[in-house]
């Protein structure tokens, strides 16, 4: 006998809801709070995919199994709606963007509920409502008063099809990631934000967090803290000089060029003094249709020109060395230029080669090591009062030489940027700033936010590359809020990162119109115990959301100097052909077809059961088809005598080894669960069923663990059979998790490992609390182990109880 899915979840799903049956209850205090946090989704025209259900069910999971341990469980959902997806995707489709905005949410939360969910519907954030990013603003603002909103002319990524400038995460192999058209290099006045200011202690206090190794190395080398010393050169027959960072200062004897990024300031003061000028400038405009990742490509041939009728002096040696300007020299790293020592650095050795720049040796490698260019450390030579010190030696004796002739200093440096934050484009939060001759960038006044998008029938990008708000003369033309003088408002917007830096907050009070947040709703809330989301989100989001976390602390608007307790991260699901899904690929899946057709339950059992959770997997028909059939055994057993009862005593009507599958079962779900296991928890909810449906009777007492074991993965068919079936009053999602007996969960058999030397040579079943004598015993006497041994002396016996033995021969 079949189940039929669509009626079942249907009709539960419209209980849950009237029911309130998740909605998180603020300050519980007889109950530990537990936050429980998944990225939110961005509604784009496709609608929800089998990737987002794998992160959403897990974390659906583990909130359900929360809630039965008794806790408080906050777990929310909204929409990062802003950002230009939307604003092409309305533009292709000849609709507002308000519309199309409107349109995805109202598809994505249809789909959301039709898998079962357990969201708080009550706290849905949407950060393109106003009542919403009337707060992104307002943060924004605080970051203004303190001088940390700031404007600056910088080069920037340009997509000339799109016509809007790009951050470097929006340029993907060197092309505009969503139309694929070269991006360009373009000098633009853009709203920056500080964060270099909280380098590092964003390093620091990754100590303080429990986040995945992984996740922790990709923020240190985003950060990419490196101490070194800043080296000045000057240049022949002028006052300026080039400022270098370097971790190297032990080469400055090695140093034989210096190389300017193209953008660096010091070319056009320099220019009447350039020979060669025509060459230069054309290098400069080719490198400006470069994106960084192009520049900075080690695989890339280097280019490059030298600058004629210049010279920098090496400060350690007062020898002329020539002075390049090279594309994989990035402004925005560093100083914007380099000390180039060809014999220790590997980029420079092939520049050097191709130039025909003397390479010169100052660091002796360790014996052995004869590499033409040799980066690691070693002992000085050719660098005059300092040879034979050791590298870090000699870092130390150079750096106060420098210091002491004033030729530069020891110093740290960030790889990290300050953040490009406006947008030139509509589809985003405005700027609250205006902009008045008299006064300068003025703040609107607080009660004036929010600054609301005016509505306009034309958003498209403008050929000037200003904002399409930049067109709207009401809108833009106002008076100054600090002189009551003609002003113009900031056209520029904000980027989509800016809603995302702070939705988890406005979910612990998303209906406050006095603040962002309750200050008390905030200390018993934050910070987020698990926060889970795809790698892609683990570098910037997260470090955007952790540097406005620690300024909204240092403001005393938060009470933790760190927002997420926990980071992990879900492996992507893959075609059916292997391959990244994509519309191109024509490999989408989308969940709707496999609700409809085989059922939420089954999308959610088929995401958990696909593979280790934190790996990429193919999606399998098949597979889909396998979880299907299993939860058709689920409902089968229904069907059999489900004896009633109410303890241990009576599994003695079925066998003692049911009962310790009962027990075995609690333990590994449960710790799978808490482990993130997700796909061996399914596969002994399958050994558990496979058993159960041997018998011809089942206990109540037994059958019931087990329910609840798998209602957070299957919470539909689990709740009809809890309660249709069992006749059950309350929801099953308000059952008591269960506990398990340590002793019957023990396993009586184990397969016992035989290595010799270390390798592995057979397996045998034994009794899982033998004791040492005996199990060297069976272990000499397996014959395929006699045939390894062949007659060799044993050494040495290892014993590792419950797991294996070791002859080391």
């Amino acid at each position: 006998m079949s189940f039929n899915h669509k009626d079942i979840e249907a009709k539960w799903q419209k209980h849950w809801e009237k029911q309130k049956l998740y909605n998180a209850k603020d300050a519980d205090e007889p109950k530990e709070k537990f936050y429980v946090l998944v990225e939110f989704p961005y509604p784009s025209g496709d609608g929800l995919h089998v990737g987002h259900c794998r992160s959403y069910t897990a974390l659906d999971i583990v909130a359900r199994k929360a809630r039965m341990d008794g806790k408080n469980v906050l777990f929310p959902i909204g929409f990062d709606a802003f950002g230009l997806p939307t604003e092409n995707y309305a533009i292709k489709n000849k609709i507002h963007p308000r519309e199309a905005t409107d349109k995805n949410i109202a598809n994505f939360t249809r789909q959301l509920k039709s898998v079962g969910f357990s969201f708080d519907w009550s706290r849905v954030v949407d950060t393109t409502d106003t009542n919403y990013y009337k707060w992104t603003q307002w943060i924004f603002l605080q970051f203004f008063k303190k001088g940390l909103a700031y404007q600056a002319d910088i080069a920037i990524n340009w997509c000339p099809s799109c016509k809007i400038g790009l951050a470097n995460e929006e340029v993907v192999n060197g092309g505009c990631e969503r139309c694929g058209t070269t991006a360009e290099r373009r000098q633009k006045k853009q709203w920056m934000l500080a964060i270099t200011k909280y380098a590092q202690r964003l390093l620091d206090d990754l100590d303080t967090v429990d986040y995945l190794p992984r996740i922790k190395i990709q923020q240190q080398n985003w950060i990419g803290r490196s101490e070194g010393a800043e080296v000045d050169f000057d240049v022949t027959g002028s006052e300026k000089k080039i400022r270098v960072f370097t971790t190297r200062p032990d080469t400055l004897f090695g140093c034989t060029y210096t190389v300017l990024s193209p953008e660096h300031s010091l070319i056009e003061e320099l220019k009447p003094k350039i020979q060669n000028w025509d060459e230069v400038e054309k290098y400069i405009s080719d490198a400006a249709k470069k994106s960084d990742l192009e520049r900075t490509e080690l695989a890339k041939e280097k280019t490059g020109v030298k600058l004629k009728g210049v010279s920098a002096i090496n400060p350690v040696n007062n020898e002329e060395i020539p002075i390049f300007i090279a594309d994989y020299v990035l402004a925005s790293y560093g100083t914007g230029a380099i000390m180039a020592v060809p014999a220790h650095d590997e980029r420079d050795y092939e520049f050097a080669e191709k130039f025909g720049i003397e390479i010169r040796k100052v660091v002796q490698a360790p014996e052995g090591n004869e590499d033409k260019c040799f980066t690691g450390d070693g002992t000085a030579f050719n660098s005059g009062e300092f040879d034979g010190l050791s590298t870090p030696k000699f870092k130390k004796k150079i750096t106060e030489w420098l210091e002491k002739e004033k030729a530069g200093k020891g110093t740290v440096n960030f790889k990290l940027r300050d953040w490009v934050f406006s947008r030139q484009r509509y589809w985003g939060e405005p700027i609250p700033i205006v902009h008045c001759e008299k006064c300068g960038a003025v703040s609107l006044e607080e009660k004036d936010l929010p600054l609301t998008l005016p509505h306009v029938e034309s958003y498209e990008p403008t050929d000037t590359g200003d904002s399409p708000l930049a067109a709207i003369e009401d809108w833009v033309n106002c008076e100054c809020p600090k002189c009551g003088e003609p002003a113009k408002r900031e056209t520029d917007t904000m980027p989509n990162w800016a809603g995302s830096s702070w939705y988890f907050l406005r979910y612990v009070d998303p209906q406050n119109n006095e603040a962002f947040a309750d200050s008390e709703k905030l200390k018993y809330w934050t910070p987020v115990d698990l926060y889970n989301g795809g790698m892609e989100h683990t570098v910037l989001h997260l470090l955007y959301s952790r540097f406005w976390h620690k300024f909204l602390f240092d403001e005393k608007l938060v009470p933790t100097t760190e927002p997420y307790k926990k980071r992990i991260s879900h492996g992507m699901i893959l075609g059916p052909d292997g391959e990244k899904m994509s519309k191109s690929r024509g490999n989408v899946v989308n969940p709707d077809e496999i609700v409809e057709k085989f059922g939420a339950d089954t999308l959610r059992v088929y995401e958990m059961f696909i593979g280790p959770f934190d790996q990429a997997a193919p999606w399998s028909e098949q597979g889909v088809v396998g979880v299907r059939k299993f939860l058709e055994k689920v409902w089968r057993l229904t069907e059999k005598e489900i004896f009633q009862c109410t303890d241990d005593k009576c599994y003695i009507k079925v066998s003692r080894e049911f009962k310790s599958l009962v027990h075995k079962t609690v333990k590994k779900v449960t710790e799978d669960i808490e482990n993130r296991r997700f796909n061996t928890a399914v596969s002994q909810l399958m050994i558990f069923v496979n058993e159960a449906s041997k018998l011809k009777q089942i206990p109540q007492v037994g059958f019931e663990k087990f329910l609840t074991l798998l209602a957070p993965f299957v919470p539909h068919l689990a709740e009809e059979i809890w309660q249709e079936k069992l006749g059950k009053e309350s929801s099953i999602h308000l059952a008591t998790w269960p506990e398990y007996d340590p002793e019957l969960a023990k396993d009586e058999k184990i397969e016992l490992v035989i290595q010799i030397n270390g390798k592995v040579r057979n397996t045998i079943k034994v009794s899982a609390d033998i004791a040492k004598d005996e199990a060297l015993k069976l272990a000499k006497e397996s014959e395929k182990i006699q045939k390894w041994l062949g007659g060799n002396e044993i050494k040495k016996e290892i014993f590792v109880p419950g797991k294996l033995v070791n002859f080391v021969v």
